[in-house]
């Protein structure tokens, strides 16, 4: 939080004890809080700040922060000029002046907000209902100057939905089959990385670079050959939205996990059926051409000549007679 800080300790028996007024900057230069530290700003702009009391660790930070920055001139932090708020959700604005004594200290906006608290240098507002992209502006008036700080907020739609879908639910060992995931209404779609998972194998993923400031649905196919161990996995779909750069922080979705049931391939009674005619007929001309061998030569057996060669000969001599 901007401006001065009350560190305060408060004893079992209920009397307080108030060390020192310190200014923000100072505090937050000391803190710098380890992992499982309470924190004085929100890390993720998803989650709002939690003024909790300090923790063992703080207590001594806090005692470091008065030693090293006694009668220090340094600003109060003003926090960031450029935020990320997810659509329809509220943001903690903190305004604060440049000087020790401001007088008409107020957040200009259309938007609904309640002040939560304030000090002479600084008051902290909840912004409600954000729906699109705003300005703010935080203004006040120092030695008679009016002046003013802007804050520039962009509203992003985060993936809420990740739906998986299986082209079929049923395949056989080799069958192609195509994987689906959609993350529906979300904008910006640049930073947004849809992965599909089989198990926790990477089977594909896509990083998007549209800069539309528009709600999109973001669409992943991925086709792929059904395998034996396929059917030993869960298929499932992620979605994250990397806001990192523009101010913001991660937003992470799965899908609910999808099977796949893998069986093995059917025999095709219709190719087996073709291939027993085939044999058949097969063995049927071969069966008459046998016949036709054995009876020729059992005919010249009895007249001497084959029949067939003496016919072809008879259809020779007719051919040759015949005028021209």
């Amino acid at each position: 939080m901007r401006g001065n800080t009350v560190i305060s300790f408060q004893k079992a028996g209920g009397s307080g004890l108030q060390l020192q007024v310190l200014p923000t900057a100072c505090l937050t230069g000391a803190l710098h809080l380890s992992a499982g530290s309470p924190q004085l700003f929100p890390v993720s702009l998803q989650t709002p700040p939690k003024m909790s009391p300090f923790g063992g660790w703080g207590m001594l930070a806090a005692f470091l922060a008065m030693l090293c920055c006694r009668g220090s001139g340094e600003k109060a932090f003003e926090g960031p000029e450029h935020l990320m708020v997810g659509s329809g959700e509220f943001q903690m604005i903190n305004c604060t002046a440049s000087c020790t004594d401001p007088t008409n200290l107020i957040l200009e906006t259309a938007l609904n907000k309640t002040l939560l608290e304030s000090q002479a240098q600084w008051k902290l507002f909840r912004v409600y209902n954000i729906s699109k992209d705003e300005e703010l502006l935080c203004s006040f008036t120092c030695a008679g100057k009016q002046e003013m700080k802007v804050f520039n907020i962009t509203v992003f739609y985060p993936p809420k939905q990740v739906l998986l879908t299986l082209s079929h639910t049923s395949v056989a060992v080799g069958t192609l089959f195509t994987i689906e995931c959609r993350v529906p209404a979300v904008a910006p779609l640049e930073g947004l990385t849809v992965t599909l998972l089989r198990g926790t194998e990477i089977l594909h993923n896509q990083t998007f670079e549209e800069t539309a400031p528009f709600p999109h649905d973001a669409v992943v196919t991925h086709n792929t050959t059904a395998h034996r161990e396929d059917g030993h996995h869960n298929f499932s779909c992620e979605a994250q939205m990397d806001l990192r750069s523009r101010g913001g922080g991660l937003v992470h979705r799965v899908s609910d996990p999808q099977r796949l049931e893998v069986k093995e391939p059917e025999p095709n009674y219709q190719m087996v059926i073709m291939a027993i005619v085939i044999v058949l007929l097969l063995l049927f001309v071969t069966f008459v051409f046998l016949c036709f061998v054995f009876s020729e030569k059992w005919r010249r057996g009895r007249t001497g000549h084959y029949p067939v060669q003496a016919a072809w000969n008879r259809l020779r001599r007719s051919h040759r007679a015949q005028p021209l």
